[in-house]
């Protein structure tokens, strides 16, 4: 019986971390280029009660005899699938639309990737304008260069082509490459990204080697949007279905606890 207890305690802390995961997903469901998470389990060992040698008439057993010893966290999946695009009276937000990451530099000079187009304008030495992400983060071109501006340029009269590179306006009113391209970049296993917080996501050996949307013909290009955001792709109904089963199995484990419990407790009482 001290079996059940244990299995049923592993239950209690996989469920808990189904309900976190959960909670996470539903707390980020207004965060922009968010991606949605999944926690998967697997069971632990089994102990064999009966081998599957033969009976005592000598026939052999088709089955054997294994009792599991309970469950655990075997990983928490990253759902990449594409999120609705919101619309932006920001000059400076981009969604991309297919399996790019923008990329900037974290604060310890770093390369990082996100699909949180919300960037800004920033005003740096000598009156020179870079384009950076709302915490300050230099957001990359496609030659993993900063994107800095000289001149007197008016940043609301700044816009993108399709592919990202940014064009301004001549005295005629046609736009005008200015020489940089919003980068974008792709992983061929994004699910092996390393989560850094922020919606920024690092390289792994499991993601494998950034791949240069501008330099790889063998990749499908991404689209970038100006004047919209690329939305959480957490399906609220869904978590709140999963959410339910999850606290549904963990009163079911609980009850297994308190079930062994009594069980226990009535074999004690028998020596009185």
């Amino acid at each position: 019986m001290v079996r059940s207890l244990w299995s049923a305690a592993t239950g209690m802390n996989a469920q808990q971390t189904n309900v976190d995961t959960i909670a996470n997903n539903l707390a980020n469901v207004n965060s922009a280029g968010y991606k949605a998470q999944v926690a998967q389990f697997k069971s632990l060992l089994y102990q064999t009660l009966q081998t599957a040698t033969t009976t005592a008439n000598g026939d052999p057993k088709p089955v054997t005899s294994q009792v599991g010893l309970g469950v655990r966290t075997a990983s928490i999946n990253q759902l990449f699938g594409q999120g609705s695009l919101l619309a932006s009276e920001s000059k400076t937000a981009f969604a991309i639309e297919g399996d790019g990451f923008f990329a900037v530099r974290n604060a310890d000079g770093e390369i990082n990737y996100t699909r949180n187009g919300d960037f800004t304008w920033a005003l740096g030495d000598g009156n020179r304008i870079m384009l950076t992400t709302s915490d300050g983060l230099p957001v990359l071109s496609s030659t993993g260069q900063n994107i800095t501006l000289g001149g007197d340029f008016i940043t609301s009269r700044i816009t993108i082509s399709g592919d990202g590179t940014l064009m301004y306006p001549d005295e005629n009113n046609n736009p005008q490459t200015l020489g940089f391209t919003i980068g974008a970049f792709q992983f061929r296993n994004p699910s092996g990204l390393e989560r850094q917080g922020d919606t920024l996501y690092a390289v792994t050996a499991s993601s494998g080697p950034v791949i240069n949307e501008a330099t790889n013909p063998n990749v499908r290009r991404s689209k970038l949007v100006q004047g919209y955001l690329e939305g959480s792709n957490v399906k609220v109904a869904d978590e709140m279905v999963n959410l339910i089963v999850a606290q549904r199995a963990y009163e079911m484990n609980s009850k297994a606890i308190t079930t062994t419990d009594e069980m226990m407790q009535q074999a004690n009482n028998l020596k009185r």
